[in-house]
């Protein structure tokens, strides 16, 4: 079952003021929605696939405290091992990432990351 905006819980004013100063405009509203799918710890959504269909994922993380640390940030693709990818990258990359599916919940589309996120998952700009 994919996760609705309306299941994702807001952080307090308190727990974003250390992500400020990465952040600016219309994200800023959006942040609390960000850390809180942030503080989840996990996703399920789906890839869509340009005229075919979407492959269901499962998004594991360790959840940090400060946006300097790093998170692993594991993606299981159609409950196949074979089909495992890791990153590593700063909280608040990964944070920034998670705007994109925080978006796509608003419009009541399913959860996925954004194309640039999947480009440094698969190493496509090294």
């Amino acid at each position: 079952m994919s996760l609705t905006f309306e299941e994702i819980k807001p952080v307090n004013k308190s727990d974003i003021g250390v992500y400020l100063p990465y952040y600016q405009g219309t994200k800023r509203n959006a942040l609390p929605y960000a850390i809180g799918l942030y503080k989840r710890g996990n996703l399920e959504g789906e890839r869509g696939i340009e005229e075919g269909e979407s492959i269901p994922f499962i998004a594991t993380w360790n959840v940090s405290t400060l946006p300097a640390d790093l998170t692993r940030c594991r993606l299981q693709f159609d409950d196949d091992a074979d089909l495992s990818y890791e990153i590593t990258m700063a909280t608040f990359e990964f944070v920034d990432f998670l705007f994109d599916v925080v978006v796509s919940l608003r419009h009541k589309q399913p959860a996925d990351f954004s194309k640039s996120f999947y480009r440094k998952l698969l190493r496509l700009d090294d």
